[in-house]
């Protein structure tokens, strides 16, 4: 007898136990998060170490980790796709900074290398007229300086002796037929003078040889060029005794009064120049000197190897001291661009096919707005649609709210996907599978652990 008692009661003493544990565990009330879980819809499933891979049923990643349900709140619901809310704690911790949009004068400066040149307008390519054969070269070194009908050269031509006869003969015809009472016979004799010397004048025959020609009625074996105009002889291609024809180049002579300086800008800094723009101009082989020119012409193609465009600048040269092929820094002032909207260009993400600033819309709040973007200069850019004058954007730390908007961007798509199919009640299921009654679990235990005990004592 009393063994059995000693063996019931410990018996006894434990279901009693168990049996308060279950009772108090049925009689407590669920939590209020877990309540607030089971009201809540599951929109998708999101990969717990990369929150942009989502999944629209439970599903895990490739460490085996299962992804996490993202429950539907009002906030989602409410807030338009891609607008980011962060509290005010975090805003400080990442740095954020904005600057408002206004509206200024936006110039630009274009430094740049040139090239000087010569001024093609100002260059004289001389050929003789005839052929023949160089008796004197007056002037026989480059880089002297000649004034405008300097005699530079005589030439023996056959062709010159024989326009020069002929000349002569036209002259003594038209003497002894100028009183001639046959008005015909005086005419044709005036004519042949004229057509003699107007073949002498297109041959480059001087004036005054001309003259004294038909002064003296004397024919030269030797006529003399001189030069059409002002400059420096840049390359003689003749020497004394040399026969010439009209494709010889007996001298290039240039006008280096004015020159012109070659610069390459790139693709990107055209829509800032025009002609008549101002230029400054420095270099090297002549410190501390400004050279102030004009930008003259725009080429109308692009060099195919450099991707840049050439442009035309020119400078007054009356000291000679700029001279072609010396290179120079080039500082081109551009024209300004007036009433612009600009914003940081840092403000701007730049994905490629789009352009996207943060608009601030309230203390926290964050709107992406797409824009469309104009001349960009010194860090600012000016801004030609999407951004009104005031309007603050954010110039720092956009790139973690774009990564947070783009999550939430997403978010609303998947609800909204949701919520056009007609199948909303396949997530229940999944829903109450994830969050069980846990007194449903403990009570199992306990009739589990009393049959054991009763197996044992009988």
């Amino acid at each position: 007898m009393n063994k059995s008692i000693l063996i019931v009661a410990p018996i006894m003493l434990i279901v009693g136990l168990l049996g308060g544990y279950w009772l108090a565990a049925s009689k407590q009330p669920v939590s209020q998060p877990e309540t607030n879980l089971a009201k809540r819809r599951i929109l998708f499933y999101r990969n717990p170490m990369n929150s942009t891979i989502t999944s629209a049923v439970p599903a895990k990643d490739s460490m085996g980790m299962d992804y996490l349900p993202v429950y539907e709140d009002a906030n989602t619901v409410k807030a338009s796709a891609g607008t980011v809310e962060v509290d005010g704690v975090t805003v400080q911790n990442m740095s954020v900074r904005t600057a408002r949009a206004y509206q200024t004068t936006l110039s630009h400066t274009l430094h740049a290398v040139g090239r000087v040149a010569y001024d093609e307008e100002r260059m004289v390519h001389l050929h003789p007229k005839t052929e023949g054969w160089i008796e004197k070269l007056n002037v026989d070194k480059t880089g002297q300086h000649v004034k405008k009908n300097t005699d530079l050269l005589s030439i023996y031509s056959p062709q010159l002796v024989a326009s020069q006869q002929e000349y002569i003969l036209a002259l003594n015809n038209l003497k002894a037929l100028e009183k001639s009472p046959i008005a015909d016979i005086r005419r044709g004799a005036e004519d042949l003078v004229k057509s003699s010397l107007e073949r002498l004048k297109l041959l480059d025959v001087p004036r005054h040889q001309i003259r004294d020609l038909k002064r003296r009625r004397k024919i030269k074996k030797s006529l003399h060029i001189h030069a059409p105009a002002d400059g420096i002889v840049m390359k003689i291609g003749a020497r004394e005794g040399q026969f010439v024809t009209p494709a010889t180049e007996i001298y290039m002579i240039a006008d280096l009064s004015k020159v012109w300086v070659l610069v390459d800008i790139y693709e990107h800094e055209l829509p800032w120049v025009k002609q008549g723009d101002a230029v400054k101009m420095q270099l090297a082989g002549i410190p501390g000197k400004i050279f102030s020119g004009h930008l003259a012409y725009i080429y109308p193609y692009a060099e195919a190897k450099t991707r840049t465009i050439k442009v035309r600048l020119v400078f007054d040269n009356p000291d000679l001291l700029l001279k072609p092929e010396m290179y120079a820094d080039v500082t081109i002032q551009a024209n300004m661009q007036l009433n612009s909207i600009v914003i940081p260009a840092e403000a701007v993400i730049r994905s490629g096919a789009r352009n996207q600033v943060f608009v601030v819309r309230a203390p926290g709040k964050f709107e992406p707005r797409l824009v469309t973007l104009g001349l960009a200069s010194n860090g600012k850019v000016a801004v030609i649609e999407g951004i009104s004058v005031g309007e603050e954007v954010v110039t720092s730390a956009q790139f973690l709210i774009d990564s947070e908007s783009k999550l939430r961007e997403a978010t609303a798509k998947m609800l909204e996907a949701l919520d056009n199919d007609a199948q909303p009640a396949e997530m229940e299921p999944m829903h109450h599978q994830e969050i069980l009654p846990a007194n449903k679990d403990k009570s199992a235990d306990s009739e589990h652990l009393l049959h054991k005990m009763e197996l044992h004592h009988d």
